[in-house]
């Protein structure tokens, strides 16, 4: 074989692994990354304030960089029909760090890791939804969806993305 045709060979095998990645799972550029989401949260589901069970449903964003740290002011989470929360306060994750985005009113806390909505309705649809992370420039973050059936295989309601 005449190595263009071993260049063609490469690059075919090249496309054909990119195209067995899922949409679902594109990658972007960022230290931010979504590593789970409590999709259903357990029980009844109810969003009144005073006995609902939305703070049980949570999106975990962490940071996955080495070094960088990294503010989440500014920063958007979005679902699929464009229900959505910016972080309006400084947060900071430091390398390695999480943090839990609750439903339901609470106090934010760096200690505990843990910032609320404060708002008592359910964000993310028990059956499929998708799950937008955009820096507070406006661009990507990270992106995934979900189905109940396809992605939840213990049927717990809490699905992980990155490790």
């Amino acid at each position: 074989m005449r190595r263009g045709h071993i260049a063609v060979v490469t690059a075919a095998s090249a496309l054909t692994v990119l195209a067995a990645v899922p949409a679902h799972a594109a990658e972007y550029s960022s230290a931010l990354k979504i590593k789970g989401v409590q999709y259903d949260a357990p029980g009844r589901d109810s969003n009144s304030c005073a006995t609902g069970n939305t703070d049980e449903e949570y999106l975990t964003i962490k940071n996955y960089s080495r070094t960088a740290t990294v503010n989440l002011k500014g920063y958007v989470v979005k679902d699929a029909t464009g229900n959505k929360f910016t972080f309006t306060k400084n947060h900071t994750l430091q390398p390695g760090d999480y943090v839990k985005l609750r439903g339901g009113h609470g106090t934010d806390s760096d200690a505990s890791n843990v910032v609320y909505r404060n708002n008592c309705n359910f964000i993310w649809n028990n059956d499929k939804d998708t799950i937008y992370l955009y820096k507070s420039s406006g661009a990507h973050a990270d992106t995934h969806a979900y189905t109940k059936s396809a992605d939840d295989r213990d049927g717990n309601g809490y699905i992980t993305y990155h490790g």
